[in-house]
């Protein structure tokens, strides 16, 4: 009997391949950068399975192109804003993602931003290796104090809670804001339920850990900015469309907000000639906040076990869209 065909728009870390070895005859794509239209087109022609990534848009077209055959589809992420959800529904297509692995690198990566912003870490070295730093003195690169500050967090979900834990070493105080009050985690974690306005005018750190979607597209932008501390910064490592760049730019040039720190971007990736490059006061990283060995490991394990449940007509372990078994 033959094995389901599957196509992986990516090479996968180890721990994926070796579960699906000798389980599926599967066409990893070999290249760095994802398929194009085309090449995606094409090489989802009658495959069963798709094992894919953010970067890829899987839409009706991708689906039919894939054909009546295509049983499953399998993100490698949390989010999955790539997929055309709906479509997949309609066509009885369960959609797998891998949430909750990479909580903890992103949680530590959100940190390593936030205090890599507020102590000008990456200004720093490029003044120490481009041959400035001539003698010590009182007045050089100060940064913002970490401890004892005052942290917003803009979504309290599994992330912004480990951000939030990590920030009571630093004796900080803590806000939050989410769609939802969420009463039974505030005096476990220490926090404080603020509204939106009341974040941004009270935080010195702004840490964005929401969910993106229409409602979420652009929540930062110059009126925010207008309304944040002049000494703030802000910390995104959840999507790039939550900020809108060019009042980032403005709010960054005109000294509106102290500083900023990316991991994502709108559009992802940015274009080198873009001008928030050329900027001190902002640090901008490639999406690698769960690029932790440990996380990717298992990422690439979910993706595959999700992968494997689909093809076999089981229940996906982590579903997007439970009610294609109703």
């Amino acid at each position: 009997m033959p094995l389901p065909k599957v196509f992986l728009t990516r090479l996968i870390p180890e721990e994926g391949l070796t579960l699906l070895e000798g389980a599926v005859d599967a066409y990893v794509w070999p290249e760095e950068m994802p398929p194009d239209r085309e090449a995606l087109l094409e090489r989802v022609a009658g495959v069963e399975g798709l094992l894919c990534l953010l970067t890829d848009p899987i839409d009706a077209g991708v689906m039919n192109a894939a054909g009546a055959g295509l049983r499953v589809i399998s993100q490698m992420a949390v989010g999955f804003d790539n997929i055309d959800i709906a479509a997949a529904t309609a066509r009885h297509i369960p959609v797998g993602n891998t949430p909750g692995v990479l909580t903890e690198a992103t949680a530590d990566y959100t940190w390593a931003l936030l205090l890599a912003a507020a102590r000008r870490v990456v200004e720093a070295t490029a003044y120490a290796r481009s041959g400035r730093w001539k003698t010590w003195g009182p007045k050089l690169l100060l940064g913002a104090d970490v401890s004892g500050a005052t942290l917003g967090i803009v979504g309290l979900g599994r992330i912004g809670q480990a951000v939030a834990e990590r920030a009571h070493g630093f004796d900080m105080r803590i806000l939050y804001f989410d769609r939802q009050r969420k009463p039974e985690l505030e005096q476990a974690l220490g926090i404080e339920y603020v509204s939106f306005d009341g974040l941004l005018r009270e935080a010195d750190f702004v840490s964005i850990h929401t969910t993106y979607s229409d409602s979420t597209h652009h929540l930062f932008g110059n009126d925010e900015f207008e309304r944040m501390k002049p000494k703030a910064i802000l910390i995104n490592t959840a999507r790039g469309p939550i900020v809108d760049r060019e009042a980032l730019y403005r709010a960054l040039t005109t000294g509106r907000i102290a500083g900023a720190a990316l991991d994502v971007t709108d559009p992802e990736p940015i274009d080198h000639t873009d001008p928030l490059l050329d900027l001190d006061n902002l640090i901008i990283t490639p999406h690698i906040a769960s690029a932790s060995r440990s996380s990717r490991g298992r990422m690439a394990q979910m993706a595959a076990q999700n992968l494997l449940a689909g093809l076999r007509g089981e229940r996906l372990p982590n579903c997007v869209n439970p009610e294609v078994y109703d």
